[in-house]
């Protein structure tokens, strides 16, 4: 009997993890066939063979399922490990200098939207609205957005150094907006690019705002 009842809370767990899989799961093909909008926790229940108070119960509401969505498709897994504590983002650090730094991070932001392009594109497309859970999901995506800029312009600092009086906060206003989701979601989906131009594309842009921002140091 007690080792019955030592297997008991591994098998809960295992079996919690595995209905929470089928809901992202079911959540993803909803999200990207049919819109956050048009997606109910009611629905997804169904798609997933769940009642809706475990969706609740396992996840949380609309916003929470697309959160988690979202981060597992950006991070790949389901590991619980920050973007910048993964050998994606630590491989910039390798590179010999910083045009290569800065061409990483272009490849990077490739990879993380290929994975969540998608899915952003389908969520800003239809707009907030009324729901202040999707309102809150883009405000706390464009600040991470930001955040992991910011890390990774310290980080090619560190490595490879910055010219006398670059303008951080200038390059980082380039950056962010030319690596918006948006921009993506038309160059691939609307216009019709591949991935790889993209990336391409994002390699040159970056590394010319790059050299446009040290030009402007050495002037001022």
């Amino acid at each position: 009997m007690s080792t019955n009842r030592t297997r008991q809370p591994g098998g809960r767990l295992e079996s919690t993890r595995a209905t929470r899989r089928r809901i992202v799961a079911a959540a993803t093909t909803l999200l990207l066939s049919e819109g956050y909008h048009a997606m109910s926790v009611s629905a997804l229940a169904g798609a997933a063979g769940v009642s809706p108070q475990t969706v609740y119960n396992a996840i949380g509401g609309k916003a929470d399922v697309l959160k988690l969505v979202h981060d597992i498709l950006l991070a790949g897994d389901e590991e619980p490990i920050p973007m910048a504590d993964r050998l994606e983002f630590r491989a910039m650090s390798d590179s010999p200098d910083r045009q290569s730094f800065i061409a990483a991070y272009a490849r990077l932001c490739g990879l993380i939207y290929e994975r969540v392009g998608p899915l952003l594109g389908s969520v800003l497309a239809q707009g907030a609205g009324s729901d202040p859970g999707l309102a809150t999901f883009v405000a706390s995506t464009e600040a991470e957005r930001r955040t992991d800029q910011t890390l990774a312009l310290t980080t090619l600092e560190a490595v490879h150094g910055l010219p006398d009086g670059f303008p951080r906060d200038l390059f980082l206003d380039e950056v962010w907006c030319l690596t918006a989701p948006e921009v993506y979601d038309r160059l691939v989906r609307r216009c019709g690019w591949s991935h790889e131009a993209y990336v391409r594309w994002l390699e040159d842009v970056l590394v010319a705002a790059f050299e446009r921002a040290s030009v402007r140091a050495s002037r001022w």
